[in-house]
């Protein structure tokens, strides 16, 4: 019986769910409580092999968490996360963060300043309006890293 479950076990480590569970990168969002389009940002990274887990704080907090971890005054938006030593500011689409862990540029992270319509977890993207993804730098510059046109 033993041998049949190491063998059961080495089968279900091998399947295409228990993979993408091992490849799943983890990501700590810190959020306000009760903010819809952050969850909705949180399982848009769900769905793209992340694995965010949520902390809430107090606006106030989350203020100078932010302020303290490098991101500029004019990059704020609602919620916050750190990913293998970057943050990640506001509604990043899933594809700039991966981007960005593979060049892995020196930088405090990427920000979508403010809550664009159609940015993930902010309504269809097909009905988007124009926004970019900046790259913050170490000195507080920002740069363009990406731009997604009104859709």
């Amino acid at each position: 019986m033993k041998r049949v479950s190491q063998i059961l076990t080495l089968i279900l480590a091998f399947t295409p769910a228990a993979q993408a569970l091992a490849d799943s990168t983890a990501i700590d969002v810190r959020k306000t409580n009760g903010c819809g389009c952050c969850l909705s940002w949180m399982k848009h990274l769900e769905e793209n092999g992340f694995a965010p887990t949520g902390e809430d704080m107090f606006a106030g907090t989350l203020v100078r968490f932010k302020l303290d971890n490098g991101v500029p005054q004019r990059m704020v938006s609602c919620h916050t996360a750190l990913v293998d030593g970057y943050v990640i500011e506001g509604h990043v689409p899933a594809a700039d963060i991966r981007r960005l862990l593979e060049e892995h540029p020196e930088a405090v992270g990427l920000a979508v300043p403010g809550m664009p319509y159609g940015s993930p977890g902010m309504g269809p993207e097909d009905d988007r309006e124009a926004y970019d993804v900046f790259l913050i730098r170490d000195d507080g510059s920002t740069e363009v890293f990406s731009t997604y046109a009104e859709g």
